[in-house]
């Protein structure tokens, strides 16, 4: 068996340029990551201050905090978790790799949206199992659906479900849950759900995939609703029968998470209100660059349904997304990601923005892009064609 070979991350490629260009003096807007600019709720920031001062803490599992994500889970979803399913993880990532060996064996066929995010496919890559990826356009609002499962020949041994999704924000309806539930039921595919985004919906909020199926397993992170990433904390929500192997493998190949950060985090469940605020910024965000998109010429967008990204159609403009973006950055200083970090088949036709930065920047960088488009587009217009 050889080690298996992982694609790059090309926007932190892009990221590290962006940098680089802002070291000579260049003024940078970043938004090639789904990254909020805004710190820590203010409460928890006080508590992990007073915790660095008077606690030496150690190697630690929260039980409080356990207890509070399962009342979480009670009180939006009206889901009951014992809070001994909750696996607090040193973020999302580990989250996911739990959930992935607690599922899975080596050679697992494991399916998923196209686009999606880039770690999905590499983590299983990494693990010897098969990413399976199954086209969504445009027409099927860039989400997978219970048809194109069903259609699946032969059936995976899991699905990852993402709503909001990543790079698309696109949510999954209840009754569409519901019926890719129905089929990966009849057809014996676990479902592992990554729900980090859910907490930032612009309609109605995401559904978990806990309401209709307690055999799933649940991904989620402090690091967006929450606005904590560079807390590195996270926790993945397993079935009673998978704890103590979760448990096991959280022990071994990562120890705990942070004491910090989960002192820091139980506040944050009760700081709503400044929480909410962001997700008011990121509202304003989205409605101002929905609203210059036509103006960039990109009329092809995937629904922002959610989360804090718009992935947008450029295929008018380019067939290459990593020289676009890194172009873009070089001309205006706007720092986006390119859509084959998302769709290593159809990405080189997309951009992904995140919107998870202050408004001024958002003015300011649709200010700059604008004319930087229209510009791209006469380029295109008026090149000479060849037979």
């Amino acid at each position: 068996m050889t080690v298996p070979r992982i694609d790059p991350f090309h926007a932190m490629t892009i990221s590290a340029l962006a940098h680089e260009l802002a070291g000579e003096g260049r003024s940078i807007i970043h938004m090639e990551f789904g990254q909020p600019s805004t710190g820590a709720p203010r409460a928890a920031i006080e508590r992990a201050q007073h915790v660095l001062a008077t606690d030496p803490m150690g190697y630690w599992e929260s039980q409080a905090l356990k207890a509070r994500i399962a009342r979480h889970y009670h009180d939006t979803y009206g889901v009951t978790l014992a809070p001994d399913q909750v696996i607090l993880t040193c973020g999302a990532s580990p989250a996911l790799v739990l959930a992935m060996t607690v599922s899975f064996v080596p050679g697992a066929r494991v399916a998923m949206a196209r686009p999606g995010y880039v770690a999905y496919r590499n983590v299983l890559r990494a693990l010897h199992m098969e990413p399976v990826e199954i086209a969504c356009g445009e027409a099927e609002r860039f989400q997978i659906s219970a048809q194109a499962i069903a259609a699946l020949d032969p059936a995976p041994d899991g699905l990852v479900l993402a709503s909001p999704a990543n790079p698309t924000g696109t949510i999954l309806s209840a009754s569409e849950m519901q019926a890719i539930i129905a089929v990966c039921r009849a057809r014996g595919i676990r479902i592992i759900s990554d729900e980090i985004y859910h907490g930032l919906s612009y309609g109605e909020p995401a559904h978990s995939v806990l309401e209709y199926d307690p055999q799933a397993l649940v991904v989620n992170s402090f690091s967006k609703y929450f606005s904590m990433a560079p807390w590195r904390l996270g926790w993945l929500v397993v079935p009673p029968e998978k704890v103590e192997a979760a448990r096991a493998r959280m022990g071994n190949l990562f120890l705990t998470p942070a004491a910090l950060s989960q002192h820091a985090a139980l506040v944050a469940f009760d700081c709503k209100a400044e929480l909410d605020g962001h997700l008011a910024t990121y509202r304003r965000n989205r409605d101002l660059l929905l609203k210059a998109l036509p103006e960039m010429g990109l009329t092809h967008i995937a629904p922002p349904d959610g989360a804090f990204y718009i992935y947008a159609d450029i295929r008018h403009l380019t067939d290459d997304s990593i020289g676009f973006c890194t172009q873009l950055l070089r001309d205006t200083g706007v720092t986006t990601a390119p859509g084959v970090d998302f769709d290593p088949v159809d990405g080189r036709h997309f951009i992904r923005f995140s919107f998870a930065v202050a408004t001024d920047l958002i003015e300011e960088a649709i200010r700059r892009m604008v004319p930087w488009f229209r510009t791209q587009a006469g380029k295109v217009q008026n090149a000479p064609h060849t037979a």
